[in-house]
């Protein structure tokens, strides 16, 4: 999951924040506005509505990606950073 909050606009950072923290309870927080991890379905709509109750619909840009079931996701990190998924089986 990806995301880009308007922090122009009134309320923006606040929501920027919010959006960050809702993310995390579900997924795995990977590099600034990234987020990657393997939920549930009912996660997932559980995911949508929180942060459809947070953004600006209007204004903020939210991109979900997911993979059907038994679609394994190959991942290569190319440089020397630490995975930041390493320590979940």
């Amino acid at each position: 999951m990806i995301y880009d909050i308007n922090t122009i606009d009134e309320g923006g950072q606040y929501r920027l924040v919010k959006v960050m923290k809702t993310c995390r309870k579900y997924l795995i927080h990977v590099q600034y506005s990234v987020f990657e991890g393997d939920i549930t379905e009912g996660q997932l709509v559980r995911l949508k509505n929180e942060l459809l109750g947070l953004v600006n619909e209007d204004k903020d840009f939210v991109i979900v990606y997911s993979l059907p079931d038994g679609v394994k996701l190959n991942r290569d990190i190319i440089t020397n950073t630490p995975d930041p998924t390493s320590n979940f089986l």
